[in-house]
């Protein structure tokens, strides 16, 4: 009796996983009381630890910057599918929800995981050392993608109100996906060392020398377990978003805040995966997942929503109001001094920190 629960608690990554999932389709659809939200919760803790864990294993076969991107992406394109789902069911009250969403994953993103990643790094070795050259080119990604598709519905006047008209929007759908795709070309194809982890010295680090690469079979399996993680993450997340927005409501708080929330729930796996590499001294893969979440969200969701919104009743507000274009605005401009060097102290690790600590107050108290 004993061996085999030992047994189960060592393969616990690959149980979660599974029982997420099962989770998911008998709570689908339905209204949960209080003691299932939790087990729902707890599931769901367990399920980004699992997604973590598995893609750390095919990160480590693939190597950078493949790992980052499989997991970037991989999360992105379910949070796409959270936010058509939710917006499909909330009606007009949801017409904001991609754009709070994916604003809240740039502040998240570029401000806190950035934030924690610097400050954890540079307190653990003394200095945060990563590449300029990938980190600076994800940054401008990020920073054009953020422009074309948040800030200038505000100022558009085809159509009334913060919103693209038609041709606007199919203009930004299809240059979000280009960006993107040339971005990732670059990460992987022409200018990959770029986006590697680098010495103090600024040598490229192109092997991992703390253990041997897990076997093609055990990544395949990871990648699956990584999938099955991640829709059970989002799924449930789906499943207690009722309960979140009731709390929002109760709490006087802006239905923006909904938004936050579920960016927080999805980048979660990411946040953990940036941290550890951080502590181990890989600030560039940190980066590399906390830049490409940023750019992969908005290049996938953009397009996404802007293909929904043919069938999506209800209007598509994109544009940012004036506080959020004034912090968009500074996150950029302190990114840059940040990435220029080439390296950070914990100074510019909670620079980050309070840029981001300042949006969630805002979020909370606009």
């Amino acid at each position: 009796m004993i061996v085999p629960l030992r047994s189960l608690l060592t393969r616990w990554t690959a149980v979660v996983p599974v029982v997420a999932v099962v989770l998911l389709v008998l709570t689908w659809g339905r209204s949960l009381p209080g003691a299932m939200v939790a087990l729902v919760t707890l599931v769901l803790a367990g399920a980004v630890l699992a997604a973590v864990h598995h893609a750390e294993v095919v990160a480590h076969r693939v190597g950078e910057p493949f790992g980052s991107l499989v997991l970037a992406v991989a999360v992105t394109i379910i949070e796409v599918a959270l936010i058509v789902t939710l917006m499909a069911d909330g009606g007009a009250k949801s017409s904001t929800l991609a754009r709070d969403t994916v604003f809240a994953a740039v502040m998240i993103t570029c401000n806190g995981i950035v934030g924690v990643c610097l400050l954890v790094a540079s307190l653990r070795h003394g200095l945060a050392v990563f590449n300029a050259e990938g980190t600076g080119a994800a940054l401008a990604t990020v920073a054009t993608l953020a422009t074309l598709s948040l800030v200038f519905p505000t100022f558009t006047t085809s159509k009334p109100g913060p919103e693209f008209s038609t041709a606007q929007l199919t203009f930004a759908a299809l240059a979000s996906l280009v960006l993107y795709g040339l971005f990732v070309a670059t990460q992987t194809v022409r200018h990959r060392d770029y986006f590697l982890p680098i010495t103090r010295q600024g040598q490229v680090i192109d092997v991992d020398e703390h253990a041997d690469a897990p076997s093609a079979r055990a990544a395949r399996i990871s990648l699956g377990l990584l999938a099955l993680a991640l829709v059970g993450v989002v799924g449930l997340a789906k499943g207690v978003s009722p309960t979140i927005e009731s709390g929002v409501e109760a709490a006087g708080m802006p239905q923006s805040v909904v938004g936050v929330i579920i960016a927080l729930l999805v980048l979660l796996p990411e946040t953990i995966a940036a941290l550890r590499s951080a502590r181990r001294d890989r600030v560039q893969t940190s980066l590399n997942l906390a830049l490409g979440s940023a750019m992969a969200s908005i290049g996938l969701t953009i397009p996404a929503v802007a293909l929904a919104s043919v069938w999506l009743s209800g209007p598509l507000v994109l544009g940012l109001g004036a506080t959020h274009m004034v912090l968009l605005v500074l996150t950029v401009v302190v990114s840059s001094l940040t990435v220029v060097p080439g390296r950070a102290t914990p100074l510019q690790g909670g620079v980050h920190l309070v840029l981001f600590a300042a949006y969630l107050e805002l979020a909370v108290n606009p």
